[in-house]
C-alpha cells in the first residue's frame, strides 16, 4: 500500500503526530510520501525522517501578542494559489490520502475521488467536547477546511464520541541529574520580552524558555534557548511543570509526563480555547488569562501532577489503514480504547 500523508505545519503538534505515525506505518508495510503546508519550508526543522517531502502554502493564522489577527489572516490568504496547488497535486497513484488537517491533500483527494482519512485533533471538535457548545459552526467549517471520507478525531478523553486517544512518541527517561526546579516555557504566540519580564517577577524560580533565538541567552533566572526537537523532550521530562499555549501536542506530552500545566490559549483560536477548557474540566491544567505574577506564584505552589496513561494507538491506526478502513470508525475507535 502507498499513501500520501498531508500534514498541517502551522503547529509543531501536527508534525509531532506524523513522527509518531511514521514508524507504525512502516511496520505495517505502508509506503508514505509527505506533504506539508501552512509554514514556509525554511522554518521547518528536524525534518530528515520525512524524506523527499513537498511543501505548499496552504493557510495559516497571523498572530500578534497572543491573539489571532483576523484581518491580517484574511489578507495573507492566497485562494488562487491554493486552487492551483489542489489541481497540481496528483493523488491518483495512492491507495489513500491521510490528512492531518492539511487542506491541499484533502481537497485534492476529494477532487479526484480518492479515499481520504482525516486524522487530527481538530476533527474531535466535530463532537460535543468541552468548549464546542458555543461554536455550532465548527462541524461544517472543519469539514470544509480539510474534508475526508472518514474522520478520526483525537482527544484526551472519548467524551462519548468516536474519538481516539492521543498519538505521542515515547518520551525519554528522566535524566539522573535533572535541573533543580526547572519550569519549561513554550509560548510561541506571545511577545518574548513580555514573557521574560513576567517570569522575572518570580526571581527564585528558574525558567527555561524555548523561542526563536539563534543561541542561548540569559536574563537572570530566565534562560532563552533555541528550538530543538531533540533537546525539548529531555527538558520536558526534567521539568517541574510546563507553561505553554493550549496546543494539543505539547499539552498531551505534558500530561503523559505527569507535569503540572499553566496554559494560555491563543485568543481567537477556537481549538486552543477548547483545549484549555478541557484541561480545566479534567483538573489537569490551570488557565492563565493574563501575565499576572500573582497567578504565576499561585501556580508554582501547586503540587506535581499524576501522569496520564493512554492506550497505544499508532499501530492500530496503521493496521486499520492497511485493511482499507474496513471496520467502521465507531467500532475501530472503541477497540482502541479497550486495549
Amino acid at each position: 500500500m502507498k499513501i500520501l500523508y498531508g500534514v498541517q505545519a502551522t503547529g509543531n503538534g501536527h508534525i509531532t503526530r506524523a513522527r509518531a505515525m511514521l514508524p507504525a506505518l512502516t511496520r505495517a508495510g505502508i509506503e508514505v510520501d509527505f506533504v506539508f503546508s501552512g509554514r514556509p519550508s525554511q522554518d521547518l526543522f528536524d525534518m530528515d525522517r520525512f524524506g523527499n517531502y513537498r511543501c505548499f502554502s496552504g493557510f495559516t493564522f497571523k498572530t500578534d501578542q497572543g491573539k489571532v489577527q483576523a484581518l491580517q489572516t484574511l489578507m495573507n490568504t492566497q485562494p488562487l494559489q491554493f486552487l492551483r496547488d489542489v489541481r497540481a497535486l496528483d493523488v491518483s497513484h495512492y491507495d489513500l490520502v491521510l490528512t492531518d488537517f492539511e487542506p491541499v491533500s484533502a481537497w485534492a483527494a476529494k477532487r479526484q475521488k480518492r479515499l481520504c482519512v482525516g486524522l487530527a485533533h481538530q476533527y474531535a471538535l466535530k463532537y460535543k467536547v468541552p468548549g464546542t457548545q458555543r461554536a455550532p459552526w465548527l462541524t461544517l467549517s472543519l469539514s470544509a477546511f480539510a474534508p475526508a471520507t472518514h474522520y478520526l478525531g483525537i482527544h484526551w478523553q472519548a467524551f462519548n464520541a468516536p474519538i481516539l486517544p492521543p498519538l505521542i512518541s515515547p518520551l525519554p527517561c528522566a535524566p539522573h541529574e535533572a535541573e533543580p526546579s526547572m519550569i519549561l516555557v513554550y509560548l510561541p504566540f506571545e511577545d518574548t520580552s513580555q514573557v521574560v519580564s513576567w517570569l522575572q517577577g518570580c526571581p527564585e524560580q528558574y525558567f527555561r524558555v524555548y523561542t526563536q533565538v539563534d543561541y542561548p541567552l540569559y536574563y537572570k533566572n530566565v534562560h532563552l534557548v533555541p528550538l530543538s526537537r531533540t533537546q525539548f523532550p529531555l527538558d520536558l521530562v526534567a521539568s517541574q511543570g510546563v507553561i505553554c499555549n493550549s496546543g494539543f501536542g505539547l499539552c498531551s506530552e505534558a500530561l503523559v509526563a505527569g507535569k503540572k500545566i499553566l496554559t494560555k490559549p491563543l485568543k481567537g483560536q477556537i481549538e486552543q480555547i477548547c483545549n484549555a477548557k478541557a484541561l480545566v474540566q479534567m483538573q489537569k491544567g490551570t488557565l492563565l488569562k493574563r501575565f499576572d505574577p500573582n497567578e504565576l506564584l499561585e501556580w508554582l505552589k501547586q503540587p506535581s501532577a499524576t501522569p496520564m496513561v493512554f492506550p497505544p494507538v499508532s499501530d492500530a491506526i496503521a493496521a486499520w489503514l492497511a485493511s482499507g478502513c474496513e471496520v467502521p470508525v465507531a467500532g475501530f475507535v472503541e477497540s482502541v480504547w479497550d486495549t
